[in-house]
């Protein structure tokens, strides 16, 4: 169950409130009404913060609507040509009441017409799930509910407000989302509705939105998961439909197969995520969160290829880790997601299994430089060690030793964040009397690999060892 209460607006700032409800006065005035919709009243209900504010106004032509809001706001007109106007530094959205007509494939193949006289019960069908089509006028907080989504946000259920919900298969993915963030069961006729909706037309950068959202917002991810494979929607994303019914040795993964395993790590992670404050300074870290989750969501992708049962019943995946990196790659470009982001997150899903194996080896300094390297940030895959460990329950009891060796390591030699910088460069080579060319690129990676090894440390010794590389060759 959720504490769910009647949403109010107590948790803004005097000064957003007062612009808020002067907008919301300045319709009035016009012959409108204003009314919160969406997320931002199911928010207000959980006692959340809340970014970003829509408003649905009723009663009002699209063009006396910007005229009533023009004579004391800026506007940005950029959603114009959807209905849409946005208030000039301020979160604020405003459109109208709007039918949709389905006309073609996807989430974009559908007809807007602006109706600024629909009745609010039939305004609020078109909107996916009841927690999400419940309206709150910031004028007199009287709240409008005719699909009972505050009944429903207070039972933890996730339910379609109606059966237009399944002209827009993005709205599965987005239920995805919302179970595990908010501790939601859903509705059987819900998933029976999505079990009929195909994986047609949808954007792959709308399909990307909603896999993030999960990951750095979810409090639950294992929720979102079932959600997806109860719904019948694994099938559409091979990789991870592949994972349940791998088995797992009992001795390691008590828990049971790979894809229990993929749940437990997930919850793990997301009880330790970086980046829940909603300002601006925590964008980066949940970009952190982003590179990690999908690292977590995918370390285990290489075992359904690599998993052998010997004869005497040992269960083994050997290499499961190098060759989850091409599927995690064909699972993260379906989604075009960028190069940047891929690079940053499939060494992590190479190495998840390197922390443990350095600290059984107690292994060298140069070891854990060269870790550095491969994987860019060890802050990052400690992470995801972490999370791999410890979602092996009743395993996870005994902690993570081998991440707080490693993390100790890392931070001594400085290495936590980055791979060290290479103290010889190609300047100091010409200053040796060395002409620019493709040799320089053999010299200084053999000379890296000894600064690696821990053969000099300062930038002294590091042209003292060239000169005598150099007069060798």
């Amino acid at each position: 169950m959720n504490d769910v209460r009647q949403p109010e607006l107590a948790h803004l700032t005097d000064h957003f409130l007062a612009v808020l409800q002067r907008v919301c006065r300045s319709i009035a005035k016009a012959g409108g009404r204003a009314w919160l919709v969406g997320g931002t009243v199911r928010d207000c209900s959980l006692g959340l913060p809340t970014r970003d504010f829509d408003l649905e106004v009723f009663g009002l032509r699209a063009i006396d609507l910007r005229e009533a809001l023009e004579k004391e706001y800026a506007l940005d007109l950029v959603g114009a040509n959807f209905g849409i106007l946005k208030l000039k530094g301020f979160p604020i959205d405003i459109g109208l009441p709007r039918r949709e007509t389905k006309t073609g494939r996807g989430h974009q193949g559908f007809l807007i017409d602006s109706d600024p006289e629909l009745p609010l019960p039939e305004a609020a069908a078109r909107r996916d799930f009841t927690i999400n089509s419940m309206y709150l006028d910031p004028l007199n907080g009287e709240l409008a509910d005719p699909w009972g989504g505050l009944d429903d946000l207070r039972r933890g259920i996730l339910r379609h407000t109606s059966s237009a919900f399944g002209e827009d298969p993005l709205r599965v993915l987005r239920g995805m989302q919302l179970v595990a963030r908010f501790n939601l069961q859903a509705a059987p006729d819900t998933l029976a509705l999505c079990r009929a909706i195909g994986l047609e037309g949808m954007a792959a950068e709308r399909i990307f939105a909603e896999w993030s959202k999960l990951l750095t917002l979810g409090t639950l991810p294992s929720r979102g998961l079932t959600f997806l494979k109860d719904a019948d929607w694994l099938k559409h994303f091979p990789e991870l439909a592949a994972l349940p019914g791998v088995p797992q040795n009992p001795r390691w993964h008590p828990e049971g197969d790979v894809w229990v395993h993929t749940l437990h790590s997930l919850d793990v992670f997301a009880a330790e995520k970086i980046g829940e404050d909603m300002t601006e300074e925590m964008v980066e870290n949940r970009h952190e969160d982003l590179v990690v989750g999908f690292a977590v969501l995918c370390h285990d992708l290489g075992k359904p290829d690599t998993t052998e049962t010997s004869a005497d019943g040992t269960i083994r995946s050997l290499g499961h880790e190098q060759h989850g990196v091409d599927l995690t790659r064909a699972f993260l470009e379906r989604m075009a997601v960028g190069p940047r982001l891929i690079e940053e997150i499939t060494p992590l899903v190479a190495e998840h299994m390197r922390p443990a194996t350095l600290f059984d080896a107690d292994a060298s300094d140069a070891a854990v430089r060269r870790l550095a390297v491969r994987v860019g940030r060890i802050d990052r895959l400690l992470r995801v060690a972490r999370a791999d460990a410890l979602g092996r329950p009743p395993l996870s009891d005994d902690g993570f030793p081998a991440g707080e060796w490693l993390a100790e390591k890392a931070r001594i030699l400085k290495v936590e964040t980055a791979p060290p910088v290479p103290l010889i460069q190609g300047r100091h080579l010409m200053v040796l009397g060395q002409e620019p060319g493709r040799h320089f690129k053999e010299i200084l990676n053999r000379l890296y690999e000894a600064q690696l090894a821990g053969k000099f440390m300062t930038e002294e010794e590091g042209i003292e060892r060239a000169r005598v590389l150099l007069r060798k060759k």
